[in-house]
């Protein structure tokens, strides 16, 4: 699956990981869908996701909190871009 046929999709797809499902979600505009999903994920990729969510929320201290959980930064990239950059890592 490509990039483009992920966010053209209008059912979630089969068979993919909870890290896309939550991203599918969050791209849809069901951003509580998305961060239901992915908050009790325990592991970097999930914290990732979970701070990029609360990155777009506003929410700026708890995305610092997952990024330092995930183990990065908080990017200087559009919300758009940070989005696309976690589908492709986990496509």
């Amino acid at each position: 699956m490509t990039i483009e046929e992920f966010k053209a999709s209008n059912t979630i797809p089969k068979g993919i990981s909870v890290y896309l499902e939550s991203l599918w979600y969050d791209k849809k505009g069901d951003w509580q869908k998305s961060h239901t999903i992915i908050q009790d994920v325990e592991d970097k990729d999930a914290a990732w996701i979970h701070a990029y969510l609360h990155r777009k929320e506003g929410d700026i201290w708890n995305a610092d909190y997952w990024y330092n959980r995930a183990g990065r930064k908080r990017p200087s990239v559009s919300l758009e871009q940070e989005w696309e950059d976690l589908v492709k890592v986990f496509l």
